[in-house]
């Protein structure tokens, strides 16, 4: 776990213009200075992100938005006293702090305040933001711990501050804070349901958003090995012929069938809880790649809480492949 002269060290690596893998609530980020525009584009370069992908800042209290952002709607203050520190994105518009290398040349940011206590102690310690997309390899699976980090990115990362396991497991809710009616771009941490009860007013989840945000890569947050999606019924019956036809399947065991044999390469039997599913689904979807399977067949939650989310990420990771 990282010490207090971890935190020291890692601050100066930022002022220095290096790369630190950070552990928030959600997962591993790979920061950068916000306001250094090379150490930005680095983090493009070792990810092979896209650099019209934004990233999002990171800062270290609810009170310091105003010094990232030009203007904060009603609605977006209101988002931000109830859930930061905190899972939540907030999309709004760019502040001059903010250089275009950090938002994809959009005119627009994404902020948030992380809930951890070593991340908020380094963005003490630097006492600026922090860019910091999550610290693996563009589009693969996202670290929710730091031996994650390690094992992917090596010495890429100029220092790795240990925060032990992510306690979300899944990304932060963005919302599209630019406007009168906020909506949902990417389903996260913290729910729809709840974002909704705060605002007093339903939330659209659009399919597709002119604002570009972390995540929206048609193939995002995926293993090695391709996913399969599946109606909960039909898990057991595809696993066992894709088994049969040759591939070393994995399977990701709804609860609902959790003591159902299945005759399969490798399976792990997902939590019925939401909560334990999302801080699990990272670390199945590399344990069956570990195990050596080349197709994962899994189905669907119920698109309620944080089941939206874990629903969102299946959907990415089973997405279409880049093609060499």
């Amino acid at each position: 776990m990282a010490r207090t002269n971890d935190i020291e060290k890692a601050a100066e690596v930022l002022r220095a213009g290096g790369l630190v893998a950070l552990p928030t609530e959600t997962v591993y980020g790979l920061g950068a200075n916000a306001e250094d525009p090379a150490a930005v584009s680095r983090i493009f370069q070792v990810k092979g992100r896209p650099p019209s992908h934004p990233l999002i800042v990171h800062i270290g209290d609810a009170n310091h938005l105003d010094d990232w952002v030009e203007d904060v709607p009603p609605a977006a203050r209101l988002l931000a006293e109830r859930f930061w520190p905190g899972p939540l994105t907030l999309v709004l518009r760019r502040g001059h702090r903010v250089p275009l290398e950090a938002t994809g040349g959009l005119e627009t940011v994404a902020v948030r305040v992380p809930d951890h206590p070593v991340a908020l102690a380094l963005l003490s310690a630097f006492g600026g933001g922090v860019t910091a997309p999550s610290a693996n390899r563009f589009g693969s699976v996202s670290p929710t711990t730091a031996g994650h980090v390690r094992a992917e990115l090596g010495d890429a990362v100029d220092f790795v501050l240990d925060g032990g396991p992510c306690e979300v497991g899944v990304e932060s809710t963005i919302v599209d804070a630019t406007g009168e009616t906020p909506s949902i771009l990417r389903p996260g941490g913290v729910t729809r349901e709840d974002l909704e009860a705060t605002l007093g007013r339903p939330l659209a989840v659009p399919a597709t958003s002119h604002i570009r945000v972390p995540g929206q890569h048609p193939s995002h947050y995926a293993p090695r090995a391709r996913v399969v999606l599946v109606e909960p019924e039909k898990v057991v019956a595809e696993a066992e012929l894709a088994q049969e036809s040759g591939h070393h399947v994995g399977v990701l065991l709804p609860p609902s069938l959790a003591d159902v044999p299945v005759k399969a390469h490798a399976m792990v039997a997902v939590p019925a809880p939401m909560a334990a599913y999302a801080r699990g689904l990272y670390g199945f979807l590399r344990e069956l790649d570990q195990r050596g399977c080349d197709l994962i067949v899994a189905s669907l939650p119920v698109e309620e809480g944080l089941g939206l989310a874990i629903a969102n990420r299946l959907r990415r990771a089973a997405g279409p492949r880049p093609t060499v």
